[in-house]
């Protein structure tokens, strides 16, 4: 059995400001996980955190993405730390954070060598540059780490791409819009919309993504688990609203597949902002699901 370590970076440095002057809350998502029991429940052997670089909304002149230059300082420390967890054969349990803690994780899997990413959102953040609007790192997390746009960001260390192309699944979409979808289409990546999940049925996609896993012969994959891929009535606290998403009932089925592989790596949690959440009810129900599942199916 792995020792599981909750890892957390509070990084708010891949999305845009919500307002004129107010950072994205999402950074404080580690902390309001803690103040709900979700470390209590997961029970891990450690606890570390790596704080992140001062956040600006300034657009990087040579990238044109938002804090891209804290991003891949901020994604060489990540990796260090997780890749050191991994040569232990310890299990990251990750708190973000936005979804530009992707870098760091796939940094830390490519020193580590050939891994799958089961990435499960309710957008694919499979976007060039040219489609963002806002420039965050967040909206292109998924087509950065397969090396698709500025070599600043997709050729750390000289590892690109930290993950195959081929090798990701993203799931959960439903952001239906037909220039959007065409990017990850017209990729090498398996793309499972929430609608062709729900015609093709949850097993039957994850566990051909697990056979996949083992014909390549991967040494593991990671999954990536941005919460508003969740319905959007209950889990409302989230940047970038979208209607439908799964129940819970569909996302624990989902995710106990996912568990029960012995190729699961690790994870990491993204999006939820503790600001859009003030009661903290719909952050409750989260940490009982995900934490109750974790314990039932994984260790």
């Amino acid at each position: 059995m792995k020792e599981i370590c909750i890892v957390e970076f509070p990084s708010n440095l891949g999305l845009k400001e919500p307002q004129p002057g107010k950072e994205p809350g999402v950074k404080k998502l580690p902390e309001w996980l803690w103040k709900h029991n979700l470390h209590k429940k997961i029970n891990p052997k450690n606890i570390l955190t790596l704080d992140a670089p001062k956040y600006t909304n300034l657009k990087d002149p040579e990238t044109q993405i938002l804090n891209a230059n804290s991003l891949v300082d901020y994604a060489r420390e990540q990796a260090y730390l997780i890749n050191n967890l991994l040569s232990q054969n310890k299990f990251p349990f990750i708190l973000g954070g936005d979804c530009s803690i992707l870098l760091g994780s796939a940094i830390a899997l490519k020193q580590k060598g050939n891994y799958g990413l089961f990435y499960l959102d309710g957008h694919t953040d499979f976007m060039d540059i040219s489609l963002s609007e806002t420039g965050g790192f967040g909206g292109m997390a998924a087509s950065l780490v397969t090396g698709k746009g500025h070599q600043k960001l997709t050729n750390i260390l000289n590892l690109c791409p930290y993950i195959k192309e081929e090798n990701l699944w993203c799931v959960g979409n439903r952001e239906y819009d037909e220039e959007y979808e065409n990017e990850i289409r017209n990729s090498d990546a398996t793309y499972f919309s929430l609608k062709e999940l729900r015609k093709q049925g949850i097993s039957n996609c994850v566990k051909t993504f697990l056979n996949q896993i083992e014909d390549k012969k991967l040494d593991g994959f990671w999954l990536h688990i941005d919460v508003d891929v969740l319905n959007d009535s209950i889990m409302p606290c989230v940047d970038s609203r979208t209607p439908d998403g799964l129940t819970y009932i569909e996302f624990n089925q989902l995710i106990s597949y996912l568990f029960q592989s012995e190729k699961l790596s690790g994870l990491e949690i993204t999006i939820l902002d503790p600001d859009l959440d003030s009661t903290g009810q719909y952050t409750q129900e989260f940490v009982d699901n995900i934490s109750s599942t974790f314990n039932t199916f994984k260790f």
